[in-house]
């Protein structure tokens, strides 16, 4: 065991400036408002309540289920949506909730962008009143576990070309739903999923692509939990066979008519990703940091040494950066003049500049990097998950430069 704490104190009341300059260098955060910084603070108490267990399950690769639904009882999965059955946070809220719960455990920021940006989102934006009315407060409050099935085991980044199926009984009105989805965060936890499938039906939606309610333990519906991962090992992951699955007429959600409406779910979470980032990142960072003040060799501390004070600079110069990226991004969201290839862009950058944060940390610390307790190797595995979220890297480079272009290189 190492005596260095990866992740030094802070002060509870308000935000001490002295406390973080090591980590906020521009004082990014320190005029946030007082509900904005209440958000916060709860995911950082949150954080501290269910660290030691966390880093267990990630070690052992256990889905430790009652701790990732705590953060609904604390009211931290409502991601910025705005409906009136939902306390409201608002983007810059939203996004320090989600750097915070990163910056804790990787699997745990998953579970709120799979909970909440995704599949609570899908509910609030698309969801009738009478779906809205059963299910929309216990998935906020984490009663109940939901998911958010589009990706394919043959379609990831081409998504639009997914090939799951609904179709009607003409007997019964009943939609039957076949297919499969895969790397679905939830997708085999006892509870609900909102499946997108192509629907093959005799009005305007043939062929449309569409969103359906189904729950968990409809027959034909089958999760299994993906093994072997060696990212995000603290959430289940299903690969799902919907196989017959009948589902009730009212089961659509009537709010979705086409792809484009999926892509709206996408487009709002993206800008998680990169606040996700950020909190990797921060932690990386801080790793390296304390442990460079507290490691002595050749009779000195790292700090002192000048390759290793390089090292910090070059780190927080990028982590400066990710900050700038996260706050302004929050701020035209906030205005409603965010565009989708500007939170492309925020994600672009942030997962890569935390893919190098990570590796310039895990080699400071030398040998004592690749332990868990010392928190820079797993936050390095969880990067390599979420640097493909919602779009791989390509894909992002594409959008943008489409863009500003004007000329797609899709097709």
């Amino acid at each position: 065991m190492t005596d260095f704490q990866p992740r030094p104190g802070q002060s509870v009341e308000g935000y001490d400036v002295t406390a973080r300059r090591g980590t906020d260098y521009y004082a990014v955060f320190a005029d946030i408002p007082a509900a904005d910084r209440e958000a916060w603070e709860r995911a950082e108490a949150y954080i501290d309540e269910v660290g030691t267990r966390m880093l267990e399950a990630w070690d052992t690769a256990e889905y430790p289920l009652d701790l990732a639904m705590r953060m609904g009882q604390l009211d931290l999965f409502n991601d910025g949506i705005a409906h009136p059955a939902l306390t409201h946070l608002s983007p810059l809220a939203a996004g320090l909730v989600n750097m915070e719960i990163s910056r804790g455990d990787g699997s745990l920021g998953t579970v709120l962008a799979v909970q909440g940006g995704l599949a609570l989102r899908t509910l609030a934006l698309f969801g009738s009143d009478e779906q809205q009315a059963r299910w929309l407060v216990p998935v906020a409050r984490g009663e109940v576990p939901a998911s958010f099935a589009l990706t394919e085991p043959d379609h990831g980044s081409d998504s639009v070309s997914l090939e799951t199926v609904a179709r009607r009984d003409p007997a019964t009105g009943e939609w039957i739903i076949d297919g499969a989805k895969k790397w679905i965060g939830n997708g085999a936890s006892g509870g609900i999923t909102f499946v997108w499938a192509r629907v093959e039906a005799d009005d305007e939606y043939h062929g449309a692509v569409r969103c359906f309610l189904v729950e968990q333990d409809a027959p034909g519906y089958v999760g299994t939990v993906i093994q072997g991962k060696a990212s995000l090992r603290g959430i289940h992951q299903a690969h799902i066979v919907l196989d017959g699955v009948r589902v009730p007429s009212d089961a659509v959600l009537p709010g979705t008519r086409s792809f484009k409406d999926a892509s709206t779910v996408l487009y709002s979470t993206r800008s998680g990703v990169a606040w996700s980032a950020l909190g990797h990142a921060t932690a990386c960072y801080e790793a390296a940091l304390a442990y460079s003040q507290q490691r002595i060799q050749f009779g000195k501390p790292l700090a002192k040494f000048q390759m290793v004070q390089e090292r910090l600079a070059n780190m927080l110069e990028e982590l400066t950066a990710m900050q700038l990226y996260c706050r302004w991004m929050a701020d035209l969201e906030e205005r409603g003049e965010l565009r989708p290839t500007q939170a492309s862009l925020a994600k672009y950058h942030n997962t890569r500049a935390a893919r190098r944060i990570a590796s310039t940390a895990r080699d400071m610390l030398g040998g004592n990097g690749i332990l868990l307790e010392n928190g820079v190797m797993q936050h390095m595995a969880d990067i390599e998950a979420i640097h493909t979220y919602e779009g791989t890297e390509s894909v992002q480079a594409l959008l943008i430069g489409r863009d500003i272009t004007g000329m797609s290189a899709f097709a």
